[in-house]
C-alpha cells in the first residue's frame, strides 16, 4: 500500500471584497491589512511542517497567502491557474444583496446550486468541481508520504470538502470555510479523507505574537 499524502488546503487570505461580501472569482484583488496579518500567522502556525510544495492559485491574493508560508517552511512555491476560484461572469465586483435585485432569476439558479447553471459569462458548477478535485488529486499523488500545501479559494475549499466526505454538490453547505484558517485531508491514493476543518487557533490568540 501506498503512503497517504498529507494535504494542508488554505484559504487565501481576507481581501477587502471579502469583508464586503463583495463576489470575487477571476477579479485579481490583493489582501487588504487583515489578510496580510492572517498569512503572517498562518505562515507561523505551519512553520514547522515539513511541506515539500506549497501550490497556489496564480491570482494575487493566494499568492500574496502562500509566499510567507513557503519562505517560512522552505518549501518552494508553484502557482497553478487550475486552483483559481470559480468564475462568476457577470456576478463579479456585485454583492449578494445587487445580485438578487439585478439578476433574481439567475441568483435563485444559483441558490438551489445547480450543477449546469454559470452565472452569465461565467463557469458552471459541475465542471468547476471537476477542475478542482481532479487537480489536486493530481498533486497529491505526486507526492506519497509527504505533505503539500495547497492555498485557494473558497470555493475550491467547498469541493474538496465535499470530495472527502461525500456530500452531494447539490447539497446546501453547513460547514464553515474562514480565510487563512488550517484545513487537513489525506489522499489515500484513491480519494480524499477530511482530518480536521477550519482550524482557526492560529487567529485567535497571542501564542505566535
Amino acid at each position: 500500500m501506498r503512503e497517504p499524502t498529507r494535504l494542508f488546503v488554505l484559504r487565501h487570505g481576507q481581501t477587502a471584497w471579502n469583508a464586503e461580501m463583495r463576489i470575487q472569482g477571476h477579479v485579481d484583488e490583493p489582501l487588504d491589512d487583515t489578510g496580510r496579518w492572517q498569512a503572517d500567522r498562518l505562515a507561523k502556525a505551519l512553520a514547522g511542517e515539513d511541506l515539500t510544495f506549497v501550490y497556489s492559485s496564480d491570482l494575487q491574493r493566494a499568492r500574496a497567502t502562500a509566499q510567507p508560508l513557503a519562505a517560512a517552511t522552505g518549501a518552494p512555491l508553484v502557482t497553478d491557474p487550475r486552483l483559481r476560484e470559480r468564475g462568476f461572469g457577470r456576478f463579479e465586483g456585485q454583492t449578494y444583496a445587487e445580485i438578487e435585485r439585478l439578476w433574481p432569476d439567475e441568483a435563485e439558479r444559483w441558490r438551489r446550486r445547480e450543477a449546469g447553471f454559470g452565472p452569465g459569462g461565467g463557469e458552471a458548477l459541475e465542471p468547476f468541481y471537476a477542475r478542482c478535485v481532479d487537480t489536486v488529486l493530481e498533486l497529491a499523488a505526486a507526492h506519497p508520504g509527504q505533505a503539500i500545501a495547497i492555498v485557494a479559494h473558497g470555493g475550491v475549499l467547498d469541493c474538496l470538502y465535499r470530495a472527502a466526505v461525500g456530500v452531494d454538490l447539490s447539497a446546501p453547505r453547513s460547514w464553515k470555510i474562514g480565510n487563512a484558517t488550517i484545513n487537513r485531508l489525506l489522499f489515500n491514493g484513491e480519494r480524499l479523507q477530511l482530518v480536521g476543518w477550519n482550524d482557526t487557533g492560529h487567529l485567535e490568540d497571542d501564542l505566535l505574537a
